[in-house]
């Protein structure tokens, strides 16, 4: 990804998989030793969001931290499947009634975060993901909350959004207008996202 990357991993004591983020100090971005503390929060947000929400459909954390040389590593449930957009590119348009059925998952998640007074701010196909769970198929996990905003607290400033060069936060084509003016947002983002990505999946 544009921030990190992952690997499988195999925890050594209870022998299950799983998926380990990590972001390097050089894919900070950051200019200085402020920039790289703010990208610092970002992550430490990030955990602290996704630790904090039990949604079925939003990806389960394990542990998070910062290792001695500043690498910042998230540790998840890792996921057989695939994400949305190479659903898509793979397969083609996906028919109405299974659109329905994965979104409403999503909405699952985007609910619970909302109800917390967090918006993820990156929905997108990249970060959907659906595979299989039990005998459950198309069973969705929701990824990334790393662009989460906690709209309770409006007056923070320790978004990548203080950081030279990020002027706006998420994709560009599934942003809100609101989002990409910079203005005030709440969970309606996400719905507008939200419809942007139902409109990739029925059409391609």
């Amino acid at each position: 990804g544009g921030m990190g990357e992952v690997y499988k991993a195999t925890h050594r004591m209870l022998a299950r998989p799983a998926a380990i983020k990590l972001i390097r100090p050089d894919m900070l971005g950051a200019v200085d030793d402020d920039t790289a503390q703010l990208a610092v929060t970002r992550f430490r947000r990030e955990a602290e969001a996704a630790a904090n929400l039990r949604s079925q459909h939003t990806v389960e954390l394990y542990d998070f931290g910062v290792t001695e040389d500043g690498t910042l590593y998230l540790v998840m449930e890792y996921l057989d499947g695939m994400d949305l957009e190479s659903l898509v590119r793979e397969k083609g348009p996906l028919p109405a009634g299974r659109v329905t059925y994965i979104l409403r998952q999503v909405c699952d998640s985007l609910d619970e975060a909302h109800n917390y007074g967090l918006v993820h701010r990156d929905i997108k196909p990249a970060n959907i993901h659906v595979g299989r769970v039990w005998l459950r198929h198309d069973f969705v996990k929701v990824l990334d909350f790393g662009l989460v905003k906690a709209v309770a607290t409006p007056g923070r400033e320790d978004t990548l959004a203080t950081i030279p060069g990020q002027l706006a936060l998420g994709t560009p084509a599934y942003m809100s207008p609101e989002a990409a003016l910079g203005e005030t947002i709440d969970g309606r983002a996400d719905i507008y996202a939200l419809g942007c990505v139902a409109y990739y999946l029925l059409t391609g």
